[in-house]
């Protein structure tokens, strides 16, 4: 199977940001298509953003402006630059990876995924 390790997540303030990183592997980071996606308690599970083999992007409508997802090519990471954190933002947030589809935000084409790093935001 893919391993997806994330880390990076913590508790900040309101306004203040975070790098998430996702390491893989070399196969999974140039044939798949990844994501982050994040969960609260008692919630479905959204896509946050999403990023296809050849760099296009796509971003849930609350963190356009503020988050930004890239990839190391170097490094076979997958990064989440995340600005401008709101008490909102806090989540377990995870990676995945797809070897369906391209950039897209929905769980159900994802068929790995990471353990998950958690992110408190509190003012």
């Amino acid at each position: 199977g893919v391993q997806l390790t994330e880390s990076g997540g913590d508790s900040v303030q309101v306004g203040g940001s975070l790098r998430l990183a996702c390491r893989t592997s070399e196969y999974a980071y140039r044939r798949y298509s990844m994501a982050w996606f994040r969960q609260v308690p008692g919630k479905e599970r959204e896509g946050v953003a999403a990023i296809d083999r050849g760099g296009s992007t796509r971003y849930e409508d609350s963190v356009k402006g503020r988050f930004t997802i890239s990839k190391d090519n170097t490094k076979n990471t997958l990064y989440l630059q995340m600005n401008s954190l709101t008490p909102e933002d806090s989540a377990m947030y995870y990676c995945a990876a797809s070897s369906l589809v391209a950039d897209s935000l929905h769980q159900s084409w994802y068929n790995y995924w990471g353990q998950g790093t958690q992110v408190t935001v509190s003012s």
